[in-house]
């Protein structure tokens, strides 16, 4: 899966590969695996690079085309869950239909309604998908500046 502006917004920091793999403590071919799709960038390390250089979810995600300024996400997986389960209620979908959608299992679906885990980045921009219109960055309780 690839997060379509994630290379761009890193060029227009002026920032190379070898800048971000310094900072995270990676190897550049993380990150570029990353802009590539050829990897996953993890949710918990998206974020950091959205709250470091204040950058859209949404943006970083492709779901609109500029970026908004936003306050940092402070990572509350209750909240999250809370938030995943709400929206789910709210489009009268049950766990199954939504994890039929995202291609993975009911059972495993739900651990991350219960805060059991942190739903995977992919599943973040398939519930794009799902629901519309959708703020990844209204997900996690983001606060426009």
């Amino acid at each position: 899966m690839v997060i379509k502006n994630l290379r761009k917004s890193r060029e227009n920091l002026e920032l190379k590969q070898k800048d971000l793999a310094e900072k995270y403590h990676l190897h550049f071919s993380t990150i570029s695996g990353w802009e590539t799709g050829k990897d996953t960038i993890p949710l918990e390390r998206l974020i950091d690079y959205a709250n470091e250089f204040n950058l859209s979810l949404d943006y970083l995600f492709g779901v609109i085309t500029k970026n908004q300024k936003y306050y940092p996400i402070d990572l509350d997986i209750m909240q999250l869950a809370k938030n995943l389960t709400d929206l789910r209620l709210k489009n009268k979908l049950t766990q199954k239909e939504v994890a039929k959608k995202l291609n993975t299992s009911q059972a495993a679906y739900s651990h991350y309604e219960t805060a059991t885990n942190l739903i995977p980045t992919a599943f973040v921009y398939g519930l794009t998908e799902i629901y519309k219109p959708f703020s990844i960055d209204s997900l996690f309780n983001r606060k426009k500046r």
